[in-house]
């Protein structure tokens, strides 16, 4: 299935995720995020889920997706997959958590074989590939674009195991839908679970470079 209508469905993508910001800071989110120490010390002492999108890839390569499942194949026939700038900058992000000392008791990805590399790349521990984390352009297989965004929103709001993070790996498209948020290839969005409340509110948000930076940084102090 080649995907037609881009044009549109990005209209439409753009549409939600507004709408979805705007309720985000109706309820509370904060009006400055964490960012610097304060955001590592923050990490360090668990709490957040961690949404990475998946690293760099190699445009010139198509989804081509005809029946459910077909998103996991690693061929790069079949499905867009990381370039290997994408595969380097998913091991320098792994170093640089590792490096900062953040906790990491869970890690999710999504389905799609792009993301389960950057997960197992990043090297934070074992990887459970799931459905709750799915591409925006295959909703049809798996329930509907409404369904897709609640899961990842349920992902997001259940709180960390104590004293750790989790971190999850998927795709733009689905950050922007369900947390009005959006970054880069490579990019994370920090998420806090709101104690007492159902949801979340983003805390910070960090391209690989900015990782990578606060890593260095880190060590020279």
């Amino acid at each position: 299935m080649r995907y037609r209508g881009w044009g549109r469905w990005r209209l439409r993508a753009a549409w939600l995720g507004a709408l979805v910001a705007m309720a985000v800071a109706a309820s509370g989110a904060p009006a400055a995020e964490l960012e610097g120490k304060a955001l590592i010390e923050a990490l360090r002492g668990g709490g957040y889920s961690i949404y990475f999108r998946h690293a760099e890839t190699d445009w010139g390569q198509d989804d081509r997706v005809e029946m459910a499942g077909d998103w996991t194949s690693c061929d790069p026939a079949e499905m867009r997959q990381l370039s290997p700038q994408g595969r380097a900058t998913a091991r320098r992000i792994g170093d640089a958590v590792r490096g900062l000392g953040v906790p990491v008791a869970k890690v999710l990805s999504s389905e799609y074989c792009r993301s389960w590399e950057t997960a197992r790349l990043m090297d934070l521990g074992p990887v459970t590939r799931t459905r709750d984390i799915m591409n925006l352009r295959v909703v049809d297989y798996v329930g509907g674009r409404q369904a897709v965004i609640r899961r990842a929103q349920r992902v997001l709001a259940e709180p960390p195991p104590e004293g750790a993070n989790v971190v999850i790996v998927g795709h733009g498209n689905l950050m922007r839908a369900a947390t009005g948020a959006y970054v880069g290839e490579g990019g994370s969005g920090v998420y806090a679970p709101r104690a007492g409340k159902q949801g979340f509110e983003l805390v910070a948000r960090l391209s690989s470079e900015e990782w990578i930076r606060l890593a260095e940084s880190m060590e020279d102090g």
